[in-house]
């Protein structure tokens, strides 16, 4: 005959209790341990990879709403793009809402990260390949990579050709170099081209875009007017 257990004694409720206490707590520790790297990776970088970061960015995910607890003070908040296997930060819209009376105001994390205008064109740039790459093999989708060959000749027809082959390359391996601390490419390899990470797509958003053409309007106006006054 099978047998079932009675009712616990007090003596077997408190040690469940205690058993029960002790796991909540390891549990809670753990998990503020893996919140804390999270975080601590995100505010480094700005973001997290699943294919670089596997466990950093599950712990993004699941603990979502502890990180943008943790965020909102710094008025920034996590922005997760599942397809592309990324987790970012952004600034909240509280922050923007109520800095958005000052016209210059960045926030200093985001401040810390700005690109120069000649950075700013070679992103634009490499987004296109990384669009080209999506469109071809799908969303989320890995492994676009170009070429420095494929590269120079299009940075050359905004920046122009400096008349040296050399200086050219220089140009363009430092805006590379510069690029990828901020996570957007790999490292050159040994083939002499780079992979394009997806992080790409929304820090050259169409806002980004415009705004990059709106500056090289200008630059091109203040040339003209430049070239008028020579004549």
């Amino acid at each position: 005959m099978e047998t079932f257990p009675g009712p616990a004694t007090s003596s077997q409720e408190s040690e469940i209790e205690k058993n029960l206490r002790q796991s909540t707590e390891n549990i809670e520790k753990i998990t503020s341990v893996a919140v804390k790297s999270a975080l601590q990776e995100l505010l480094k970088y700005g973001l997290l990879e699943a294919d670089r970061k596997p466990r950093l960015y599950q712990i993004a995910l699941i603990q979502s709403g502890v990180l943008n607890q943790l965020l909102e003070p710094l008025d920034l908040c996590l922005r997760v793009d599942d397809i592309r296997g990324l987790a970012f930060l952004v600034v909240s819209e509280q922050g923007q809402k109520q800095n958005s009376e000052e016209d210059d105001w960045v926030h200093p994390l985001v401040r810390r990260q700005r690109l120069t205008l000649e950075q700013s064109l070679l992103v634009a740039i490499l987004r296109q390949y990384y669009v080209i790459h999506e469109q071809d093999v799908g969303i989320g989708a890995g492994n676009a990579i170009v070429t420095l060959d494929d590269l120079l000749p299009q940075l050359q027809v905004y920046l122009g050709d400096s008349g040296s082959d050399s200086k050219n390359q220089k140009r363009l391996r430092v805006l590379l170099e510069n690029l990828k601390t901020h996570g957007i490419i790999s490292d050159i390899d040994d083939k002499e081209q780079v992979t394009i990470r997806p992080i790409i797509t929304h820090l050259a958003n169409p806002e980004t875009l415009q705004a990059l053409l709106g500056q090289f309007r200008q630059i091109a106006a203040v040339n003209s007017e430049a070239s008028g006054e020579e004549q």
